[in-house]
């Protein structure tokens, strides 16, 4: 054992006394005490009690892993612990919005992980770490609070929407120590995870999530041109390779430009690998809408659809919760204002040095001028969420009046569409959301739909 061969050759060879009060041990004034054989067996059975009381913790915490009692020292961003029952979560009403918006961004406006976390820098938001720090004044550390850095990462922003808590389950036993001995933490497999389901109040529904999953899924990339998201992006595949097609734009002989798709094996790797599978976007455009349309009146039914569209609205309380915001941050500019004041007369009074007073009026008029920005971009969201609110969805309009969709958005496409497939010959699979299959050709206009009891692909 370690300690036997501590005792009996490390500390005599460094001249280290070791002294058991207890078990009348002092190797400087009795160095036979520690050669007796209690000592090795005293070693041995407290060895025994400390695992013994790591298996009897590790089975209790377990236990209750199992029945969705919440056992971590924190909960998750947007949730608590219930006051009453710290084993429980209750949703934090001071950020869960903030959860909300992050998914509503990601899935409704196809924004990704980066571009979430400009705005919520943008707008002055607290990350997960200062929000817990800060707000709700809880003794919580990493790394950042040393740098007393609160701006958000894009790790931060994919693990909320990967995180199933949101939806009203309990995640736990994601990370382990090794042993009672060793205590390295180490990363447990996901299918050995204890997932607990329906134990809280879920901050976002289903159907959002899992939206969301899918989106982490495909390649989804933004446009360095428009700063937009492709109402394609993460659709397109070569039928042949399965790789995904990538965007092209070319002009023609009479100077006119047209954007097209290319197989991305054939363009990045080797064209003896896979062939061009190109098509055009009109063309594509014009395809899939036939065959969305064909897909909505044979399946689902034009009515259903009105009736669902129609329960579509923004919440009066994003407004209420930018409104919230906006108000907290303008009295943290009254607050820093007044201290920016109270500075000025103590450098009157020469309670401070005229270097501290122009070191803290520096510091000060820097916090006012974030603040100030942090407000504009507030406002900023704060319109244009009432002018979302006020002005539906284009398509939506357009099938309300026409029961007939005319325009393809990403809305439409990750309600309906799983994957577009571009056949060499010209030809369009679509494989919808609901286990079918449309096959269409932009030169015959032939239509061909095939319902199946399982997916094709």
């Amino acid at each position: 054992m370690k300690l036997g061969n501590y005792i009996e050759q490390v500390f005599p060879l460094f001249n280290i006394r070791f002294i058991a009060i207890n078990d009348s041990i002092d190797s400087f004034k009795n160095p036979s005490s520690t050669n007796t054989i209690l000592v090795p067996f005293k070693n041995l059975i407290n060895d025994e009690y400390a695992r013994d009381t790591s298996v009897k913790i590790r089975t209790s915490l377990n236990g209750k892993k199992k029945k969705g009692e919440f056992i971590g020292a924190f909960a998750s961003y947007g949730y608590i612990k219930d006051p009453k029952d710290k084993h429980k979560l209750i949703i934090d009403e001071t950020v869960s919005d903030i959860v909300k918006k992050i998914f509503d961004w990601n899935v409704n406006y196809g924004l990704g992980k980066i571009a979430i976390c400009h705005k919520l820098n943008e707008l002055g938001i607290l990350n997960p770490t200062g929000h817990k720090r800060i707000e709700l004044k809880q003794n919580y550390n990493n790394y950042g609070i040393q740098k007393k850095q609160y701006n958000w990462s894009p790790s931060t922003v994919r693990k909320i929407l990967n995180n199933e808590v949101y939806i009203g389950n309990t995640v736990q036993g994601k990370r382990r120590t090794k042993s009672y001995k060793v205590h390295k933490v180490e990363a447990v497999p996901k299918e050995e995870w204890v997932v607990v389901p329906n134990t809280h109040e879920p901050i976002i529904d289903k159907e959002t999530f899992e939206k969301a999953q899918e989106l982490g899924r495909r390649d989804t990339k933004v446009s360095q041109k428009t700063k937009e998201l492709s109402v394609w992006a993460g659709f397109l595949k070569c039928n042949d390779c399965k790789r995904a097609m990538n965007k092209k734009t070319s002009t023609n002989k009479y100077g006119k430009k047209y954007e097209y798709f290319i197989c991305s094996t054939y363009r990045k790797k080797s064209n003896t690998l896979c062939t061009k599978h190109s098509i055009k976007q009109e063309d594509l455009e014009k395809v899939v809408l036939e065959a969305i349309n064909l897909h909505i009146d044979l399946l689902i039914g034009v009515e259903e659809i009105v009736r669902q569209v129609d329960e579509y609205s923004f919440a009066d309380k994003d407004k209420k919760n930018m409104k919230h915001i906006i108000n907290m941050k303008q009295n943290e500019i009254n607050e820093i204002s007044n201290f920016k004041q109270m500075l000025y007369e103590d450098w009157k009074k020469e309670y401070i040095t005229k270097e501290e007073y122009v070191e803290y009026k520096q510091k000060y008029e820097n916090d006012l001028e974030k603040l100030k920005q942090n407000i504009e971009n507030l406002q900023s969201e704060q319109q244009k969420c009432e002018y979302e609110e006020k002005a539906d969805y284009e398509w939506i309009k357009e099938f309300k009046k026409d029961k007939h969709i005319k325009k393809l958005s990403r809305d439409i496409m990750m309600e309906l569409i799983d994957s577009i497939y571009i056949h060499e010959n010209k030809e369009i699979t679509i494989k919808f959301n609901f286990e079918d299959e449309f096959v269409l050709s932009k030169y015959t206009k032939e239509v061909r739909w095939q319902h199946l009891l399982q997916e094709i692909y």
